[in-house]
C-alpha cells in the first residue's frame, strides 16, 4: 500500500518548561512508541508565526499505508486537546527525500474545490521549478487530507503545503513570485476558496 502521514497538532501546558518536556518525551518514549505501532516520527515542529505558543506539531510517516495508534503522544502527561488529520502524499515528497535541518518550515493549508484537486496539484508541480531555482528553499511535501463530513458537504478538498526554507526573510521574499512566469501560481489562486500559511522549527526525533 502506498504510503501515508499523520498529522497530530497537540495543545500543551503553558510555558517553555512544558514545551520541553513535551519534546524530550516525543523523542524518547514516543519516538520508540510511534515505531513500535509500525510508524516513523519523523519530526516534531515548535511554534514561530501564526501558531499558538503552547501548540506542537507532529508528523508521523506509515510506511505500509496502515496508519496505528498515536497515544505515545496523545497520551503524555498533562496533554490538553489534540486533533489528527491523516495525509495522503502527491508529488512530494520524492522517495528517500527527508526533512531539512536548520531554518523554518511553512504549514500552508489550502481549502480548494473539491473537483479541481487535481489540476491544483498539477499547477503546485508545474510552479515549483522555477520557486525552488529562485529561492533558497525546497517543497517537502504536498498532502492531500482525508475529507470530513463537513468536507463532502461544502463540495471541497483540503491539502497541507510543507515548505523548508532558510530563513523567514526567504520567505517573505518568495511571496512577491517574481519568477512566476507561467502564471501558475495565479491560476492556481483561483482554485482556492482560502489559504492559511504557519511557520515552524523544526525539531529533530532521531
Amino acid at each position: 500500500m502506498a504510503v501515508i502521514y499523520d498529522y497530530l497538532s497537540l495543545t500543551l501546558p503553558r510555558g517553555r518548561e512544558a514545551w520541553n518536556a513535551f519534546a524530550t518525551q516525543a523523542a524518547g518514549p514516543g519516538a520508540a512508541g510511534i515505531a513500535a505501532a509500525g510508524g516513523e516520527l519523523t519530526s516534531l515542529f515548535s511554534p514561530q508565526l501564526g501558531f499558538a505558543s503552547n501548540e506542537a506539531v507532529a508528523l508521523i510517516r506509515w510506511p505500509t499505508g496502515d496508519a496505528g495508534s498515536v497515544d505515545a503522544l496523545t497520551g503524555a502527561h498533562a496533554i490538553g486537546a489534540w486533533s489528527r488529520e491523516l495525509l495522503t502524499p502527491t508529488l512530494r515528497p520524492l522517495t528517500g527525500q527527508a526533512l531539512r535541518d536548520g531554518g523554518i518550515y511553512v504549514h500552508r493549508w489550502f481549502t480548494v474545490d473539491g473537483d479541481r484537486v487535481s489540476e491544483f496539484i498539477e499547477l503546485s508541480g508545474k510552479a515549483w521549478g522555477g520557486f525552488e531555482g529562485a529561492y533558497d528553499t525546497e517543497i517537502f511535501g504536498l498532502f492531500t487530507a482525508s475529507p470530513t463530513a463537513a468536507d463532502r458537504a461544502a463540495g471541497q478538498g483540503r491539502l497541507l503545503l510543507l515548505t523548508w526554507y532558510a530563513s523567514h526573510g526567504v520567505w517573505e521574499a518568495s511571496r512577491e513570485q517574481t519568477t512566476d512566469s507561467g502564471g501558475y501560481f495565479v491560476k492556481r489562486h483561483a482554485l482556492t476558496r482560502a489559504t492559511i500559511g504557519r511557520s515552524s522549527l523544526r525539531l529533530p526525533v532521531a
